[in-house]
């Protein structure tokens, strides 16, 4: 049987007035702060929504994802996803923390550690990379990375102009289980995550505009690679071995720059949190340990 999962909602302001929609499992235990993935949202991560996880998570949905407005100046990128994540921690009292990513949350945290290296005290990184993201696309099909860099940023860009006539198919697929299982059957994303769950996730994903999202994906995608060699705290990849948006060797290459960094790799795809969300959660908490010891 599913366990019941919680999640509360709340709104921040950010420096430049973007009302952020946030959230947290009030749960019991350190706190950690969680950069997600683009589009994505708390359903991504079930084993932290338990309220018995043991850890107190917060985060935010980014510009206009999930309930976050778009900001009225149109300004998206890194430097305006570092000055939401300030924002959300110093509203919650938090200093420091671990953060935990996913996708281009980690580009995410590993910039905020980059630029205030006082605010981290530990990354879990999964299925992401500190910068240039195109380039680890479609690694497992063996693709050159130039190529692929290409070819997926080509892609995405389309998709500025053609998710304007997606928008409203998008929006009206019903997200029934047997929906749900069919992209399961697809194996994009493992049959061993819960259909439940994952209906929910791929539910609120299509509230996303993809032409929005795909604006989203190229102002931090673009972002170039982030010097490592500042990084001392602990960390800790988890790579899928089948995910085509991140490559599990360029994971490997950016944990092996990071002195006792830990690499972990899944039988999964680039949907780790809900598909191995017991690895996800007793990796955190070894990664808490080391930060403790």
């Amino acid at each position: 049987m599913t366990t019941a999962l919680h999640v509360r909602f709340y709104d921040v302001t950010s420096a430049d007035g973007t009302r952020l929609r946030c959230w947290t499992n009030d749960a019991d235990g350190p706190t950690v702060v969680l950069a997600n993935g683009l589009g994505t949202n708390p359903y991504s991560w079930p084993s932290l929504l338990d309220p018995d996880c043991g850890v107190r998570v917060v985060s935010w949905n980014h510009r206009g994802v999930g309930g976050t407005e778009r900001p009225v100046s149109g300004r998206i990128g890194m430097d305006s996803y570092i000055e939401d994540a300030i924002a959300v921690m110093e509203d919650a009292g938090i200093e420091s923390a671990i953060f935990a990513s996913w996708s281009i949350g980690v580009a995410v945290a590993f910039a905020l550690a980059d630029r205030h290296p006082e605010r981290v005290e530990g990354i879990l990184a999964i299925g992401g990379v500190p910068g240039n993201t195109f380039a680890t696309m479609l690694s497992p099909l063996h693709v050159p990375r130039p190529v692929a860099r290409r070819l997926t940023r080509g892609v995405t860009r389309a998709t500025t102009v053609a998710g304007y006539p997606l928008a409203p198919l998008v929006r009206r697929i019903p997200w029934t289980n047997a929906t749900t299982r069919m992209i399961q059957k697809s194996r994009f994303i493992n049959p061993a995550a819960d259909t439940a769950q994952l209906r929910d996730l791929l539910q609120e994903f299509c509230t996303t505009h993809p032409a929005w999202y795909a604006r989203l994906a190229i102002a931090v995608a673009d972002h170039p690679r982030i010097s490592l060699s500042k990084i001392t705290f602990p960390t800790t990849f988890i790579a899928g071995r089948w995910d085509l948006l991140t490559g599990a060797r360029d994971m490997k290459e950016a944990s092996d720059r990071i002195p006792h960094s830990r690499y972990v790799l899944a039988e999964a795809t680039h949907f780790i949190p809900i598909e191995r969300p017991r690895l996800v959660l007793d990796e955190l908490k070894l990664l808490l340990a080391a930060v403790e010891g």
